[in-house]
């Protein structure tokens, strides 16, 4: 009896411990665009007060366990708006308001007396039964289309124009006198990276304010996607907004996931921090961080990658691209993975560097691993993430 007594205690034992490990995982997706938004602002000095840091930083720092991440997060949120890409301003329910026509969802959002309205199609998948996952496309959709045809998943794109009509072809207004500029006149030194983030987000907010019923959309299921200069575009979008399960970083170069200080090393033809369109980023990051002085940047990109973890996250590299910079962005890569690692979901976060075929155009050899991301994240099928981390390259690397 003693003995059997002893047995059933064990086993209690076991299925409380289980029980406490499945609680502490963490979420595959959030409710809200950002959990630490009711933190306070860390201070930031000025960027001649910013110590040398000729390593990259450490992106778990003064991470002990999960419940710290939110906190570290929104430091590496704060240092990136404040140094590289402009404020992206938190938007109220009351400033939204949504509507379907037909298929395109059309958002109007109010701020300091000007209206701002974003429109973009769902094109909706020809199997499964609504509602249904969604892959939003950051200036379009460059993964083959063969990737979502026979599954149950919607896709639109985000027209990043209708937000600041910055593009690289074609004319453009200049800072100051784009259609966000409008409702933000203090944020007109911002780059376009944050006012993109900030549209994206306001798309979630409509699908969110009208619901399944009406948009066919589940919420919790959403993707974001984009190659090359839009590939920087869905890291970013991913990055920061919570409530996108699933980034998909296309060939995202430099200042997209390649780490700043790496590209700087790498004395190639590479897009480092002195070295990019500067449409994107603040005009005073190059004035503050160009040449040795990258050093003193309190974050750099892998940083970028981390804060989208618990989520999921996969990087897709092309390096017969030089200029795309990729050894830079592995080494990113590596450091992001660890704070996935940290928390026990690296199945959640992984990379495929292939050559042997053009810009923004993924072979058939790196669709396996894109699947299995866009299965398990999107469509919660149990296909194995876990270790993806493709390198394959017949040159020097």
């Amino acid at each position: 009896m003693k003995k059997i007594t002893t047995i059933l205690l064990l086993l209690l034992t076991a299925m409380c411990l289980s029980a406490q490990k499945k609680q502490t995982v963490p979420p595959l997706v959030y409710g809200q665009e950002d959990m630490g938004a009711q933190l306070a602002k860390p201070k930031l000095p000025a960027p001649d007060q910013l110590p040398i840091i000729r390593e990259l930083p450490e992106a778990l720092k003064g991470v002990k366990k999960f419940g710290d991440w939110e906190r570290r997060r929104h430091e590496i949120s704060c240092q990136i708006q404040h140094y590289g890409i402009g404020e992206k301003p938190a938007v109220k329910p009351e400033q939204v308001k949504a509507r379907m026509n037909g298929d395109t969802l059309i958002v109007d959002v109010t701020v300091n007396g000007q209206t701002l309205t974003l429109r973009s199609e769902i094109k909706y998948p020809k199997t499964g039964t609504a509602p249904y996952a969604l892959m939003i496309g950051t200036s379009g959709i460059a993964l083959p289309r063969q990737l979502f045809a026979d599954r149950p998943i919607a896709t639109m794109v985000f027209h990043e124009k209708q937000v600041n009509d910055y593009g690289q072809f074609g004319k453009h207004h200049e800072r100051g006198d784009h259609n966000f500029d409008r409702l933000y006149p203090n944020l007109k030194d911002n780059g376009a990276y944050s006012e993109w983030a900030w549209g994206l987000s306001r798309l979630i907010d409509g699908l969110q304010q009208l619901g399944s019923e009406v948009t066919k959309i589940d919420t919790k299921h959403i993707g974001v996607t984009g190659c090359s200069y839009a590939g920087k575009m869905a890291l970013y979008c991913g990055a920061f907004d919570e409530r996108v399960a699933l980034t998909i970083a296309q060939e995202p170069g430099g200042g997209g996931a390649a780490a700043w200080r790496a590209s700087h090393e790498s004395k190639k033809n590479v897009e480092d921090i002195d070295k990019t369109d500067y449409h994107w980023f603040l005009e005073s990051q190059k004035e503050n961080f160009h040449g040795d002085s990258v050093y003193r940047l309190p974050y750099d990109q892998h940083e970028l990658c981390a804060m989208v973890c618990p989520r999921a996250l996969l990087l897709l590299g092309n390096p017969d691209y030089e200029w795309l910079s990729d050894p830079a962005m592995l080494v990113s890569a590596k450091a992001a993975r660890q704070v996935w690692e940290r928390f026990g979901i690296a199945d959640r976060m992984g990379w495929s560097i292939v050559d042997g075929h053009g810009h923004c155009q993924l072979p058939e050899s790196q669709w396996p691993e894109v699947q299995a991301f866009i299965d398990k994240f999107l469509l919660d099928r149990d296909t194995d993430t876990h270790d993806i981390r493709i390198v394959n390259v017949k040159k020097e690397f």
